[in-house]
């Protein structure tokens, strides 16, 4: 069996990442794998087509697509993109399934097999494949960039001729890999950092960086190593104290998120109503519904003298990196199909069997089919 992978161009406006990047052609050719590249694919990484060495340059989606058994990507593909699909090939980027429901559709129609990138779990043997770990390191690097610069302040400790400056006041919300990465990173920056999870093992990560775990008295462990949904009760109490602590902070990053749901709501427009004039917000979450209820999708406004930060795909701004490590998560999924020069798609594996979505015209997986329930 002839195994050809697609690399398209993504079409996204804003889009600058690929699937794969150049230097890693080899890893799938290794695989016994023709590959077809789309051209200007790797355009927004700087990558001409010349330097896709050993593939197949190919001019549009629909060639693209002609003979490929599977097409790797970045972004979910459009309703026109699956319609030229192969039925019954494969396809792996990241879907949003909750937000993405006519294209599930025509995927079904299709009886095309589709993975969603960021529905694999959260386990140990997953950690080279986990692309939403890749991905956030980035957005938590960045969030604290843009931060800075929309700040009127500086960050670190400064003293000179002038008297001295008091570093500025950080606080995130949300301690998972981009929490964790905007600790760091705005550590290094020289703030005073303190941050906040409902799972009460992050304290000892957060303390690890130099920053300060901010107790709110709430926890919520869920399944997958995620927190679960809070009850009405512990948003109240939440909420209350949050909103007196994120009163005397300078900048506050919301990176509270579980993928395949909707984002939790965790700064309310009284909280940031309270906050002192001048204040910053960044919600890294902001295209998938944002944890500000005043945040709006790639617009930066301000409220109440408090400016509020709603980036969208904050990788795409850092698309090397970020294209050289979701490159990397995908080759090592498709390790795990591809066994002796065939296809072969393990069900009894939990990494496949957790990030399939569609397959022979059903939706495959259970935790999307209790989330679009009749929506389909």
């Amino acid at each position: 069996m002839t195994i050809t992978i697609a690399i398209p161009k993504e079409t996204k406006p804003g889009e600058l990442r690929v699937a794969i990047t150049p230097a890693l052609v080899s890893r799938l050719t290794k695989l016994e794998a023709t590959v077809k590249v789309q051209h200007d694919a790797g355009i927004g990484i700087h990558a001409q087509d010349v330097l896709y060495k050993n593939t197949t340059i190919v001019a549009n989606w629909r060639e693209l697509c002609a003979d490929s058994n599977i097409i790797l990507k970045v972004q979910p593909p459009t309703e026109e993109e699956v319609a030229q699909m192969r039925e019954h090939s494969i396809l792996i980027s990241f879907l949003y399934p909750h937000l993405n429901h006519c294209t599930v559709k025509k995927l079904l129609d299709k009886k095309i097999t589709s993975f969603a990138i960021e529905l694999v779990p959260r386990i140990s043997r997953a950690q080279d494949i986990y692309c939403l770990s890749s991905q956030a390191t980035i957005s938590g690097y960045k969030a604290v960039l843009l931060a800075a610069d929309n700040s009127k302040f500086f960050f670190p400790m400064l003293t000179t001729a002038a008297g001295s400056v008091r570093p500025a006041k950080v606080f995130i919300i949300g301690v998972g890999v981009a929490g964790l990465q905007a600790i760091a990173t705005a550590r290094r920056l020289g703030a005073q950092v303190s941050a906040y999870d409902v799972r009460p093992d992050t304290k000892e990560q957060t303390e690890s960086l130099g920053a300060k775990f901010f107790d709110t008295g709430v926890q919520a462990i869920g399944d997958g190593g995620y927190a679960r949904e809070l009850t009405a009760e512990e948003k109240t109490k939440q909420a209350e104290a949050l909103k007196k602590h994120i009163a005397s902070c300078d900048v506050v990053i919301t990176t509270a998120g579980i993928p395949g749901k909707p984002t939790p709501k965790i700064l309310t427009k009284d909280m940031v109503e309270a906050m002192k004039p001048g204040a910053v917000v960044v919600d890294i979450l902001a295209e998938m519904g944002g944890n500000c209820e005043l945040t709006k999708p790639g617009e930066t406004i301000n409220h109440n003298d408090v400016t509020i930060v709603g980036p969208v795909n904050i990788p795409s701004s850092m698309a090397i990196h970020a294209s050289e490590m979701y490159a990397r998560n995908l080759i090592n999924l498709l390790g795990l199909m591809i066994k002796d020069k065939t296809i072969n798609l393990d069900w009894t594996d939990e990494i496949i069997a957790g990030s399939v979505v569609t397959h022979e015209g059903v939706i495959k997986n259970e935790q999307v089919q209790k989330l679009l329930g009749g929506k389909i």
